[in-house]
């Protein structure tokens, strides 16, 4: 199974007594979102489930990417590693899966599914990492596919 882990690209900061989830992208989260979503658009099968925490920010993003997506509440800023995990059915789904979210939580996953020392790593806005499980030699394995940054597109 593939999981695509996409942080939203960069997003106006919140407004005195407003609501996180309304946070709309900046013009340079825009082209982060366009360039990233016009790489994964080369590379994702058409099989691909697209789930997308119900913040504003997110939704944005994955709109660049022109494909059908869910929104998905237990995708939201406050969610687990566990959420996340479960919600993309991982490691036993059938097609890949893009989740479109937020720092910490995508850098948690990433650690805990890498074995990290650290409890999560740094998830650039905008970026995207691509992880997969696969089997060899009797023993579940999980790879990095790719790492992309928007900058560097």
């Amino acid at each position: 199974m593939d999981l695509i882990l996409w942080r939203h690209a960069e997003a106006e900061d919140m407004a005195e007594g407003g609501d996180d989830l309304d946070r709309a992208l900046t013009s340079r989260g825009d082209k982060q979102a366009a360039r990233m979503a016009a790489w994964l658009d080369k590379l994702l099968p058409e099989t691909a489930r697209i789930l997308c925490s119900p913040a504003r920010r997110c939704e944005q993003t994955v709109l660049a990417l022109g494909r059908k997506y869910k929104i998905r509440a237990e995708l939201a800023p406050d969610a687990s590693v566990d959420d996340i995990l479960a919600t993309a059915q991982w490691p036993g789904g059938r097609q890949a899966v893009v989740v479109v979210g937020h720092q910490p939580v995508l850098g948690q996953v990433i650690a805990q599914l890498l074995g990290l020392k650290q409890d999560a790593c740094a998830v650039r806005k905008g970026a995207v990492w691509w992880i997969r499980t696969r089997e060899r030699d009797g023993h579940q394995q999980t790879v990095v596919v790719a790492v992309q940054s928007p900058d560097a597109l």
